[in-house]
């Protein structure tokens, strides 16, 4: 949404005690509520001629006029990078991320980012007013598997909903040391910062609620193949519970899971997001991804069953 002329809105009187943010949000479709809270914050939205607080609520009958400037130039620096893209539309793109691509620019990962790539690819990416794909939720570097970017406010303000009611379906694969007693569980404990150590998260009490589905798959002698579906989506989660059932996953280097890996010719954590489901921001319509497992996943995979067949 690039027009700067503003949009002039007349509050209705069935729309008295709305708040100003969500009204707008409501009424002007392409703009996401952190994007017009931002607008308010700058000066660009204006009630009867008077800067207003985001949470004014209204009366009815105020007449508001929506600036929006062009969107801002990015400091991503569009990357040409190769991606393997299973769904594109104008609202989304759902992609198959390889294992050690960062999704977002960090320190110390400043290129070469699944960000950098999708603007190159998408160069019209629009979030909040700023040139830039809308990366709704991350996986580690290590981590492969699928994700769902949006390319503009309204599909951000969907998604970020959805995650926020737990009504996005996100599975992963994972193998795991050791053998579950029962075949299937939830692991519920809340996850935070790790006291000592601030590279790691850990179960802690006073931790944000994290909840961790799973599924045995298959066992495979002295490991497991897990599904695992987050219920949340806190940092580490998965790798996070699964040590905390002294289960860690195979090959994770943080976490634990080194033992066998050389063996094994692991070069990462054993964990892949395979499956991906959400309603369309669009339209409404439920929509399911699936992503086998990548290559050096499959072959430790057969490596671990042909173990288990000589150990018979």
């Amino acid at each position: 949404m690039n027009d700067s002329d503003p949009i002039e809105l007349l509050v209705p009187p069935t729309q008295a005690g709305e708040r100003l943010d969500r009204f707008v949000a409501a009424t002007v479709a392409e703009l996401s509520r952190s994007h017009v809270q931002h607008l308010l914050e700058t000066g660009q939205i204006l009630v009867n001629g008077q800067k207003a607080r985001a949470s004014l609520n209204l009366r009815g009958g105020e007449r508001i006029l929506v600036t929006v400037p062009p969107p801002q130039l990015s400091t991503l620096v569009p990357e040409a990078l190769p991606l393997d893209i299973l769904y594109e539309d104008e609202a989304v793109v759902v992609v198959n991320k390889a294992a050690g691509m960062v999704v977002h620019p960090a320190p110390g990962h400043s290129r070469g980012t699944l960000a950098n790539a999708l603007l190159a690819r998408y160069p019209t990416m629009e979030v909040n007013g700023d040139l830039r794909p809308g990366i709704v939720h991350r996986l580690d570097q290590a981590t492969s598997g699928l994700l769902v970017v949006a390319r503009h406010d309204q599909a951000m303000q969907a998604l970020t909903d959805q995650q926020r009611a737990r009504t996005m379906l996100k599975v992963y694969l994972a193998v795991v040391e050791g053998q579950f007693k029962e075949p299937a569980g939830v692991i519920d404990a809340p996850v935070g910062r790790h006291p000592t150590d601030r590279l790691r998260m850990s179960v802690v009490v006073g931790g944000r609620e994290a909840r961790t589905h799973y599924q045995v798959q298959e066992e495979l002698g002295a490991y497991t193949l897990l599904e695992v579906r987050l219920e949340t989506g806190r940092t580490h989660q998965i790798r996070v519970h699964l040590l905390h059932r002294n289960h860690p996953v195979l090959g994770d280097p943080l976490y634990g899971g080194r033992r066998q890996r050389a063996t094994f010719g692991l070069t990462r954590q054993f964990l892949h997001a395979y499956r991906l489901g959400f309603q369309h921001p669009t339209d409404g319509t439920w929509r399911e991804f699936t992503a086998p497992l990548p290559d050096d996943l499959t072959v430790v995979l057969a490596k671990l069953r042909a173990a288990v067949r000589r150990d018979r």
